[in-house]
């Protein structure tokens, strides 16, 4: 089967979550799966920019990024946090390359129109998934940050959940499993929503039930469940070593996105 999994939030933070993380991704690949991993790095990017003295702004969970932002992502994301990851996957036995979505064209990105305008804030306008292929055929792990070069030259930033999407929708991949630094989708009564259909999100949105970050994450499951991903599940990142089980067994910890 094909795996594609998105780190974010404490997964990239905690030293112990990481590894949590690193040795399930690194598990599913001993047990024959193709697995990618795309990652964002928005804790680490607001960290900078405040040594820098820049204010991080956000509309509807997407960074407002202006050039000097985009070049401290470029810097961030594709740097130190994928190197991270690569190592994270080394310490586990488990051979991994490190990359950019700009690099080997695997995605090409436009700007994404908004008001207000964004800056260098991107979308996903096409995908060549070739040099992925390439790296699982040689029983290697991708490891891809959420930046994306567009068809003028310039880096953007991607929502890593959208480029998580596009990823699993380019492989054809069966599932996509999103580990997070939240138990998963809170019901209008706090709970954590077990099941989540994408027909009850339109209703939720309108009722602030769900905000913030997790409206892009919810935009991209539904992209996914919707050209072809048979599962999307929203998962803490401390519960990650369940990850080799969801195939086989039942897991409660988490959201589980349904088309239906």
């Amino acid at each position: 089967m094909k795996f594609v999994v998105k780190l974010g939030g404490a997964a990239l933070e905690d030293a112990q979550i990481l590894k949590t993380c690193a040795k399930a991704i690194a598990q599913l690949a001993a047990d024959g799966h193709a697995v990618a991993v795309v990652h964002g790095g928005g804790v680490q990017l607001t960290k900078l920019l405040a040594q820098m003295g820049k204010k991080s702004e956000f509309v509807a969970g997407l960074r407002v990024t202006d050039a000097e932002t985009r070049d401290a992502a470029l810097m961030v994301l594709g740097g130190r946090v994928n190197k991270s990851l690569v190592a994270a996957l080394g310490q586990q036995g488990q051979e991994a390359v490190g990359l950019t979505g700009g690099d080997g064209h695997v995605f090409r990105a436009r700007k994404k129109k908004t008001t207000p305008d964004l800056g260098f804030v991107g979308e996903i306008a096409a995908t060549d998934p070739k040099w992925l292929q390439a790296i699982w055929t040689m029983g290697a792990i991708p490891v891809i940050s959420s930046i994306a070069l567009g068809f003028d030259g310039e880096y953007y930033n991607i929502n890593a959940d959208e480029m998580a999407s596009a990823c699993a929708i380019a492989t054809s991949a069966d599932a996509l499993v999103f580990l997070t630094d939240v138990p998963g989708v809170k019901g209008a009564d706090g709970n954590v929503l077990r099941w989540l259909s994408l027909k009850d999100i339109p209703a939720m949105e309108r009722a602030a039930v769900i905000s913030g970050g997790m409206l892009p994450k919810l935009n991209a499951c539904k992209e996914a469940l919707t050209h072809g991903v048979k599962r999307v599940r929203i998962l803490p990142a401390e519960c990650a070593a369940v990850l080799p089980d969801l195939i086989s067994s039942r897991v409660n910890d988490g959201t589980e996105v349904i088309a239906a």
